[in-house]
């Protein structure tokens, strides 16, 4: 494929009217302003204190400032000519100790961000939840106790009555996975802990908030659009072996399936019950959680950047390449190693399989057909330069368009497909690597803060005006 304004524009006709173009970002990655005008301390601000926790020894205090740059962020966005701009609320910030007591400077700034946002023609969809528990609820025990589940659904509604007149979009949790299984059973994230037990408790929890949230918005607001975020992985067998089919259909299990047979079905998948039991006996499940859990969701939200090889006989205990010595994130399946598949990878050491994107884009509209899909995050970490006020990014730019083909494909198979967003819309804190990725559309210098778009930010920019000019002229 042409990286060039041709390949832009073939491709950008392959996109419907109404399509929602945007980027990404979270709160504790680019905030910054972590003891500013009342905010809470969060489980991250705990956790990169700790030695060893972060490749580089950096924090998310500074971040890139996003807390005090509203006006530069919102021109940036504008400047891609992007139609929507997905973040997400620092749960401490708007309720500092996760109860019901609300800081009203939290609140303030992101009414505020969402006013400039609005100002500018640019639809705000917001995560209430990325990651950043507070630490007080952390204190009490964390995910892994219900309590925090009931504390989110409070703070749902909190954040809702507060912006729901003007936001329409609401993704309730992100990754579930990641904050269950890195922060619970590996230690990669915060908290920290490994206690396969307690991860699998907090990945019910986690969707048990995601389905209270869900019901207090819908029922606050019927015409709000509901949806939760879950990053995908096409799983494939290392090879026909019986030990590594075993093993694609556990991690499929648990990195999948068990997330969106809750939230789409009702019901977690059976087998991954069966595997968990050798670590639980689910004594945290209580009647009528899964009816909860099961809220009607308007959109289900695909976040996707590789796929996984696996098998049952060795290989790399670790899919994420973590850089801190973390433990499996694979609660009963600690035996499962993941193996290259000999694919080009990204500077995290991921595989590039955009045909993958279509893959689990295909997947999902088969198997729950009832609900439309947006990729709401996509993206991958170069070692980029700064040279003479350019970087030249080509290797993104190639990922972006590639990936944008695969969403094409999946259209044109029937997917209900209403979204792209960008991950992210700026270099940032990369958890526990620190300041050492960058993912940005938009290059930033971490000394001064000081804003580049790249080239791959200026080429997705450009299909984003010809998608969004071809379809106004229709």
């Amino acid at each position: 494929m042409s990286n060039g304004y041709e390949g832009a524009a073939a491709l950008a006709a392959r996109f419907p009217a109404g399509f929602t173009w945007g980027a990404a970002t979270s709160s504790y990655q680019v905030e910054g302003a972590t003891d500013a005008d009342g905010r809470g301390k969060s489980i991250w601000d705990s956790f990169v204190n700790e030695p060893g926790r972060v490749v580089d020894g950096s924090n998310g205090d500074t971040a890139i400032d996003s807390y005090r740059n509203i006006a530069g962020d919102v021109a940036a966005i504008k400047s891609l000519g992007l139609s929507s701009y997905r973040f997400s609320l620092s749960w401490p910030r708007i309720c500092p100790d996760g109860d019901g007591r609300v800081n009203p400077a939290g609140l303030r700034y992101y009414s505020d961000l969402v006013d400039a946002l609005l100002a500018e023609d640019i639809t705000p969809w917001i995560t209430l939840y990325h990651w950043d528990l507070p630490q007080a609820l952390e204190d009490k025990g964390g995910w892994p106790v219900r309590d925090t589940a009931l504390r989110f659904a409070d703070f749902a509604l909190i954040a809702h009555t507060a912006l729901g007149d003007r936001v329409k979009h609401w993704i309730t949790v992100n990754e579930p996975w990641c904050a269950a299984f890195l922060g619970y059973a590996s230690g990669e994230h915060a908290p920290g802990r490994r206690e396969p037990a307690a991860s699998i408790a907090a990945a019910h929890h986690l969707m048990l908030g995601h389905g209270l949230a869900a019901r207090a918005i819908k029922h606050a607001d019927p015409e709000a659009t509901v949806s939760i975020g879950i990053n995908f992985y096409p799983i494939h067998a290392a090879t026909d072996d019986p030990g590594d089919l075993d093993a694609a259909r556990r991690v499929d299990g648990v990195q999948n399936r068990w997330f969106t047979d809750a939230a789409l079905r009702g019901a977690y998948p059976e087998d991954v019950v069966e595997d968990f039991k050798a670590v639980t006996d689910f004594d945290f499940i209580r009647d009528g959680d899964l009816e909860t859990i099961h809220a009607p969701i308007d959109i289900l939200s695909v976040n996707y950047y590789s796929r996984f090889t696996v098998t049952g006989n060795g290989g790399s205990a670790s899919a994420s390449a973590a850089p801190t010595g973390a433990g499996s994130a694979w609660p009963a399946n600690e035996h499962i190693g993941f193996v290259p598949a000999g694919l080009p990878v990204t500077d995290m050491g991921w595989e590039i399989e955009p045909a993958g994107l279509t893959e689990v884009l295909t997947r999902l509209h088969r198997t729950y057909p009832e609900v439309r899909l947006a990729v709401t995050e996509n993206g991958a970490a170069f070692p980029d330069k700064l040279d003479e006020g350019r970087v030249r990014d080509p290797e993104r730019q190639d990922y972006v368009a590639r990936h944008l083909a695969a969403c094409a494909d999946a259209l044109d198979a029937g997917v209900p497909l209403v979204g792209y967003f960008a991950w992210s819309l700026a270099d940032n804190f990369e958890w526990a690597w620190g300041y050492t990725k960058r993912f940005g559309l938009v290059y930033v210098d971490f000394e001064t803060g000081e804003r580049t778009v790249k080239d791959s930010g200026r080429w997705y920019g450009d299909l984003v005006r010809r998608a969004r000019s071809n379809r106004e002229a229709e």
